[in-house]
């Protein structure tokens, strides 16, 4: 644990308690043994009683921290771990491959997020005028350990979602307490570029979401560079610098996964779903897919399906 998780008194436990250790309190309860969906605020307590499968998503700008056990993140040909009393920042829309390793049903994973909005965060830098700039180039994620001055407010975050009438006025200024340390931490450069309309990161993420909305369309990194006002070199270069890939590499993430997607959602032809996507060649389809996923588009689709029976049964026999 993080030397600056110092003992604190938490209202409703009796007592002093570290705030890595109420924050598990406050996840277990709210969480229980599955996701609990998303709040008005945002907020969402995660608890997973085992180590799960390598999982492929498109993760979106968000806040988390870890308060037990921990999980891996491979972006491109990086590869992040975070754990207890650590947090991590996701500043732009990124295709990640995630797993919790660390997990139990005596310890699960117990982890708290918060989507991160721009217009929050630009409304605080409005009151930030005259405050250090930074003059690194922000990555578009990034993981700390978890100083108890961010984790106070967190948990007084968890707290409300047993006062609805209070949350309704005080999440808000919660919220924006939250994203005040977020700016002045350590990953304070990229939650800063969220919130500024002509940073390198917003410009990024405007292509990114182009992207992500045209994805079955050829890319041209000329007209892309063009779209967000900067020279084909400039924009290639800050594009990896914020996805660790190039466009085409995210490009092609994101056609892989919208295809796995419709795969499990619906029996249809491999080669109409690889056409679909944006791929002429059925065999380079099927060849991407199976580098990826580890199986053919066919095979992992069948196994996906039977999981997903599988999990439903056992939800519906052990229900009351």
């Amino acid at each position: 644990m993080p030397a600056a998780l110092a003992p604190a008194t938490c209202a409703g436990y009796g007592g002093t308690m570290e705030p890595i250790d109420e924050l598990r309190l406050l996840i277990a309860r709210h969480a229980g043994s599955a996701q609990a969906p998303p709040t008005a605020s945002g907020i969402r307590a995660i608890s997973v009683d085992a180590p799960t499968e390598l999982a492929h998503h498109v993760m979106e700008p968000i806040f988390a921290v870890v308060a037990q056990g921990a999980k891996r993140a491979v972006l491109g040909d990086q590869v992040f771990e975070y754990g207890a009393g650590q947090y991590l920042v996701v500043s732009v829309d990124l295709p990640i491959a995630g797993h919790v390793f660390q997990a139990s049903p005596d310890e699960p994973y117990l982890a708290v997020g918060l989507t991160l909005k721009p217009t929050a965060i630009t409304s605080l830098l409005l009151e930030m005028a005259g405050s250090d700039q930074a003059t690194t180039e922000p990555a578009g994620f990034g993981v700390s350990n978890a100083p108890a001055e961010l984790l106070e407010p967190v948990i007084r975050m968890l707290r409300l979602l047993d006062r609805p009438r209070d949350a309704a006025v005080l999440a808000p200024m919660l919220e924006r307490e939250i994203l005040w340390r977020l700016l002045n931490g350590e990953q304070g450069a990229m939650v800063r570029q969220i919130g500024l309309a002509d940073s390198r990161l917003s410009q990024i993420s405007r292509a990114i979401r182009w992207i992500r909305a045209h994805h079955a369309k050829p890319v041209r990194i000329e007209a892309l560079a063009e779209m967000v006002a900067m020279s084909a070199s400039s924009f290639h270069r800050h594009f990896r610098a914020v996805t660790t890939m190039s466009p085409l590499q995210y490009q092609k993430l994101i056609r892989l996964q919208a295809a796995r997607t419709r795969l499990l959602a619906e029996s249809e032809d491999i080669a109409a779903v690889g056409f679909s996507v944006g791929y002429d060649s059925p065999s380079q389809f099927s060849r991407e897919y199976s580098r990826l996923f580890g199986a053919p588009p066919g095979r992992d689709a069948a196994r996906l399906r039977t999981a997903a029976r599988v999990a439903t049964e056992g939800r519906l026999q052990s229900a009351p």
